[in-house]
């Protein structure tokens, strides 16, 4: 099911003096974007010569979009065909002012993180429903342009702007790349993402993030759309999803914990870290402690001699207990049980709450 994409480069900005009339010449600015943002680690933007503007709250409407421009694909586009002569595409990366015009209403929202398969895009779907149930009015933003046949109903999607299949295919970079690219590609076309959040003011905003843990641990694309929209007034906290499997191996479960610590800092948002799929932790086999361990992570020296009886770990034993003296050292991580299909069912007939499942939720 396809997608109708903003062109893949460039912004909407409009000339107030003078402009070029040449179709091959926006051809030519669409390229050119593209060949730029390409550079491995830099990003050049094209700035137009003449004084334009793409704030939201000029005067006039916006001009008519060109028909769709696939990324590489430089095709010249006809005075009939594009906008009017004195008007082109560019790309900028000025940063954003608030949202201009809009009501001065706070908006809140959740900004819901983790690793691929941890349950993101369930529970934005669950959480939403819950929401709805309890009369209050939702808006789900899909944040992620690998998240294709979304469960729950969108009400901005970033496949709408830029589309990881294009980027892939264009740029000929593998899914890591090209999902860091179009995080970039996100935060330098800001302005876009304000137009579809400034009409949604009074809704309570879940975003669905991608799952590439480099962007919530040290890129900063991520982080600094975060930043953006806390200046548009909307206040977020993250909901950061973690597999509960991962406490049925020690080791991972320190590897887990070193990555949720990391996110935290990072991420600089108010947070919330959730073990997902609890009606599934008896599956992946017995837990070497209660599970009140893993969720207040209480002393991980059990977790270190735990380790030690295993012959492979048993040699990185130094390295074990650096890392869980780091962890401690911050006493930042504890985590959430969440059974999302037991929290958000709907509620049985004549019962006025919400069921709680057995490993409880958050």
């Amino acid at each position: 099911m396809g997608r109708a994409r903003t062109p893949l480069g460039a912004k909407l900005c409009r000339h107030r003096e003078g402009g070029t009339s040449s179709g091959t010449a926006i051809s030519d600015v669409v390229r050119k974007s593209v060949l730029d943002r390409s550079i491995p680690g830099r990003f050049l933007p094209l700035h137009c010569s003449a004084s334009c503007s793409s704030s939201l709250g000029d005067s006039g409407p916006l001009p008519p979009a060109p028909r769709e421009v696939h990324v590489g694909n430089p095709v010249a586009l006809s005075s009939s065909q594009a906008r009017p002569p004195a008007e082109f595409t560019c790309c900028t990366r000025g940063r954003v002012s608030p949202m201009a015009g809009a009501a001065p209403i706070t908006a809140f929202g959740q900004a819901v993180i983790g690793p691929p398969g941890s349950g993101k895009t369930t529970y934005c779907l669950g959480m939403s429903e819950f929401l709805r149930a309890l009369g209050r009015r939702v808006a789900v933003v899909n944040l992620d342009p690998a998240n294709e046949g979304l469960p729950y109903e969108c009400a901005v999607d970033v496949g709408e702007l830029v589309g990881l299949s294009d980027v892939m295919d264009a740029l000929r970079l593998g899914p890591n790349g090209g999902l860091l690219y179009c995080m970039e590609y996100l935060e330098a076309n800001l302005d876009w993402l304000r137009a579809k959040l400034d009409p949604l003011r009074g809704h309570y905003f879940i975003f669905d993030c991608p799952g590439q843990v480099e962007l919530c641990t040290h890129h900063g694309a991520l982080r600094s759309i975060f930043s953006q929209m806390a200046q548009w007034d909307l206040r977020l906290t993250a909901v950061h999803l973690v597999d509960s499997h991962y406490c049925t191996d020690p080791a991972k479960f320190i590897s887990v914990l070193c990555t949720s610590l990391a996110t935290m800092l990072h991420v600089e948002l108010p947070h919330v870290n959730l073990l997902s799929k609890m009606d599934l932790i008896e599956h992946y086999g017995k837990l070497a402690f209660n599970l009140d361990y893993y969720t207040e992570v209480l002393d991980l020296s059990y977790l270190l001699d735990h380790l030690a009886s295993d012959p492979f770990f048993r040699h990185y034993r130094q390295l074990n207990e650096k890392l869980v003296q780091l962890i401690e050292d911050y006493s930042l991580v504890s985590f959430i049980p969440l059974n999302i299909q037991s929290c958000f069912s709907p509620p049985h007939p004549g019962q006025g709450e919400y069921p709680a499942g057995p490993a409880g939720c958050g």
